[in-house]
């Protein structure tokens, strides 16, 4: 499978679609940015003028977009992925979306003979840049051994996770998991200072004991250098912690955080505004104490630098 389709190259659909390019994949693309299209046919990419010419010209279509609404109009509009999608093609969903919504557009792919994938990616976009990202995918084995050499491109660590939608549960829940991390790191950060412990030396007591995460390795160290910029905002996380609310809601769960942690965040997302970077949700402690956080020689964006190497599954 070389002729593969990608809709979508924002903050982290870019990174996974030039994975491909650097590994010699064909791509077909298609963004509402002329900006981004044209920096991908510099690349060698394929540009097309509507999802579905993408759709026409490849055997793999991924979207990898900001909410299932638009996920949606790309796949039902009257120049979508559905208008020309023919027995036989695979559709990857990449995008965080609601588990109902995928198994819905799901079946329209199946109906017309095709396999259906949801396959998020989580670990951040310094690893969506390397090809060093984890995915999760929800679909039928047969569609996850076809597509496995081409998401083996992309990323390190590939999880199947069972049928269409499981992947989409899975990356809502690890992704309300990191913003509670965000939020509860900001007031431990916070709360250091006010102390009177240096910011430098609370990163690194944080990172050497059991309070250390991810998101601190990474997010944390943005703050510090005052950058804020994790590729991530504000409506962003809002549109993931609500899917997680959605989920709890479903099935009758009355959750104590998860409501906290929506109202926090739609509230900074109001005063700060709904593009603003997620980790300066800090500033509801900084504007509240009158101080800045700020530490010295962390990095204003998070890299990898672990080499790129070959996907391979996770066996459960």
């Amino acid at each position: 499978m070389k002729n593969i389709g990608f809709i979508g190259l924002g903050n982290v659909g870019g990174k996974l679609a030039a994975s491909l390019l650097r590994n010699n994949f064909d791509l077909a693309i298609f963004d509402i940015s002329t900006e981004c299209q044209n920096k991908f046919r510099d690349l060698g990419a394929k540009i097309c003028s509507s999802p579905a010419e993408v759709t026409s010209a490849s055997e793999l279509i991924i979207t990898c977009l900001p909410s299932p609404a638009i996920s949606a109009q790309v796949l039902e509009a009257e120049d979508g992925i559905l208008s020309t999608f023919t027995e036989g093609k695979v559709w990857c969903e990449m995008s965080t979306t609601d588990e109902t919504e995928v198994k819905r557009l799901g079946k329209k792919i199946e109906d017309r003979g095709g396999f259906a994938v949801d396959c998020p990616v989580s670990g951040g976009c310094h690893r969506a840049a390397t090809g060093n990202i984890s995915i999760f995918v929800g679909c039928k084995r047969e569609a996850f051994d076809r597509i496995f050499p081409v998401l083996s491109a992309m990323g390190r660590k590939i999880l199947h996770t069972g049928d269409l939608g499981s992947a989409s549960i899975l990356k809502v829940v690890t992704n309300y998991l990191a913003t509670a991390n965000l939020l509860s790191l900001s007031e431990a950060l916070v709360t250091s200072k006010l102390n009177g412990i240096d910011l430098n030396t609370a990163y690194e007591a944080i990172k050497i004991s059991s309070g250390n995460s991810f998101v601190h390795e990474t997010e944390s160290q943005v703050i510090l250098n005052g950058s804020r910029n994790i590729n991530f905002t504000m409506d962003l996380v809002i549109k993931d912690i609500s899917l997680f609310q959605s989920l709890a809601d479903k099935v009758g769960l009355d959750l104590n955080l998860s409501p906290m942690l929506v109202k926090t965040f739609l509230e900074a997302g109001q005063k700060y505004g709904s593009r603003e970077w997620s980790p300066n949700i800090i500033r509801i402690y900084e504007d509240q104490c009158g101080i800045k956080m700020l530490g010295k020689g962390f990095p204003e964006e998070i890299e990898d630098d672990e080499p790129e190497i070959p996907g391979y599954e996770i066996k459960v």
